[in-house]
């Protein structure tokens, strides 16, 4: 098996041969399916938006 790839935020791990999963920044699966190639993984990552952003963009509404 392969190291995981980052792509957007997202790792992109093979879970066994034939069988690929996108996984959150902590190894988590992000339940987007098991797909057949890495190529169909990373394609789905790519499009897929991270719940919470970096800390670096959330602003502070209350500070004045």
């Amino acid at each position: 098996m392969s190291e995981a790839k980052i792509v957007n935020g997202y790792q992109i791990k093979q879970v066994k041969p034939g069988e690929w999963r996108v996984a959150g920044a902590n190894g988590e699966d992000v339940g987007a399916g098991a797909f057949p190639s890495e190529e169909m993984a990373i394609s789905v990552a790519s499009v897929l938006e991270l719940e919470h952003p970096s800390a670096g963009r959330r602003v502070n509404k209350d500070k004045r």
